[in-house]
């Protein structure tokens, strides 16, 4: 591949490199440092991917071990999606619902007190469309284990949503 199209597909694959470090970090500023380290390691390890391999599975590879590797530093760092705890501006530009941010925030809430390895099977098989098997070799564990994690995922978020007091039940 010439230098011009590796870098035209490693662009390609920034902006779900992004929403997934987003995701796993739930910080903006690490997440792009997350992506920043990936995009590096993978331009310094081109010679090292398989040529017959999915170039996206490889990177998020690359992002969920730079994202290991900070979180072993970080241990007991706080995690939220913004600073404030607030919405991200870009909801709050689309004219939303009180009810509606309210329901956001309450789903906010639930994704991030999921473990971290709950989350990240959730983000990349819900938001990023990943198979399953594409997950599993993204994370490096077995297919079993991603279903198990995403179907424990699943049901915390869903508990948490339908206790009582949670605005679900008045959206829907």
């Amino acid at each position: 591949m010439a230098l011009g199209q590796r870098n035209a597909a490693l662009a390609a694959e920034l902006p779900a490199l992004r929403r997934h470090a987003r995701a796993l970090a739930r910080d903006p500023s690490l997440a792009e440092d997350l992506v920043q380290d990936t995009m590096a390691r993978a331009m310094e390890r081109w010679h090292q991917r398989r040529p017959d391999g999915s170039l996206r599975a490889w990177l998020f590879t690359i992002l969920h071990r730079t994202f290991l590797n900070h979180r072993r530093r970080e241990i007991n760092a706080p995690v939220s999606l913004t600073p404030d705890g607030t919405l991200p501006e870009r909801l709050a530009q689309q004219g939303v619902t009180a009810e509606t941010r309210l329901w956001l925030t309450q789903l906010d809430r639930a994704f991030g007190e999921l473990p971290p390895e709950q989350r990240q099977v959730l983000m990349l098989v819900a938001v990023e469309g990943f198979s399953y098997a594409e997950a599993a070799e993204a994370m490096a564990i077995p297919v079993g284990t991603v279903m198990s994690r995403l179907s424990r995922a699943r049901e915390r978020v869903r508990a948490a949503l339908e206790e009582p007091g949670s605005v679900i039940r008045q959206v829907t």
